[in-house]
This record gives structure tokens, C-alpha cells and sequence, in this order.
């Protein structure tokens, strides 16, 4: 079984940044595709951004694009979100996932990934 816990949420002004790490644990899982996903209240999970193994390969969410980097070092097994220029509207729980497929548009959807960790809480004030 894969684990992935991840780490970095809490609060931050409008503006500021915050980095979210995922470290990873099991057989093969530095390899695995990985993803972030988030989730508000009363919303359903929203992709935020994947990565490709190697991480040569990267998709982002529109509403993300041009704030968020998405980066991994397999040596550590541990995939990063960098997220920068934080609205209000990025308040949600972040989950990193994992998945064992190759990297294609499918990553985009919550239903590819087969390994979740358990969150962590981005609040962002105004």
C-alpha cells in the first residue's frame, strides 16, 4: 500500500505563499504519477495540478496557472506545490494523490488515482 502524507498547509495572507510537501512511501511509489487536488466546503474535488514521473511532464488547473508549480524529487519520494500570489478562493483542503498509470489527461480527474493522503488545510485571509 502506498502513503502519502502531506504537509506546509495553514494560514497566509491574500498575496503571500505557501509551499505543500508530499511525502510518499511503498513499492515503486517514486515512480507513481502524482497529483494535487483540493477541496472547499459544499464543493466537489477540484484538480489543481499533476506531475509525470520523471517530471518532465506537467498539467495545471486553469484557475492555477501561472501561481502554482507543481515539482518532485524522487530521491526523497516527496512531490512539492508551490503556490504563490494565494486568493481567498484557494481556500480548500490540498490532496496529493498517486497513481501507477503514465501521465496522460486522465490525471486530470480525481477517479485516476488510486492513493490519496489525507489532506491538509490552505486557509487564505484577505
Amino acid at each position: 500500500q502506498v502513503q502519502l502524507v502531506e504537509s506546509g498547509g495553514g494560514l497566509v495572507q491574500a498575496g503571500g505563499s505557501l509551499r505543500l510537501s508530499c511525502a510518499a512511501s511503498g513499492r515503486s511509489s517514486s515512480t507513481y504519477t502524482k497529483g494535487w487536488f483540493r477541496q472547499a466546503p459544499g464543493k466537489e474535488r477540484e484538480f489543481v495540478s499533476a506531475i509525470s514521473w520523471g517530471g518532465g511532464s506537467t498539467y495545471y488547473a486553469d484557475s492555477v496557472k501561472g501561481r502554482f508549480t507543481i515539482s518532485r524529487d524522487n530521491a526523497k519520494n516527496t512531490v512539492y506545490l508551490q503556490m504563490n500570489s494565494l486568493k481567498p478562493e484557494d481556500t480548500a483542503t490540498y490532496y496529493c494523490a498517486a497513481d501507477k498509470d503514465s501521465f496522460s489527461q486522465n490525471a486530470k480527474a480525481a477517479v485516476f488515482y488510486d492513493y490519496w493522503g489525507q489532506g491538509t488545510q490552505v486557509t487564505v485571509h484577505s
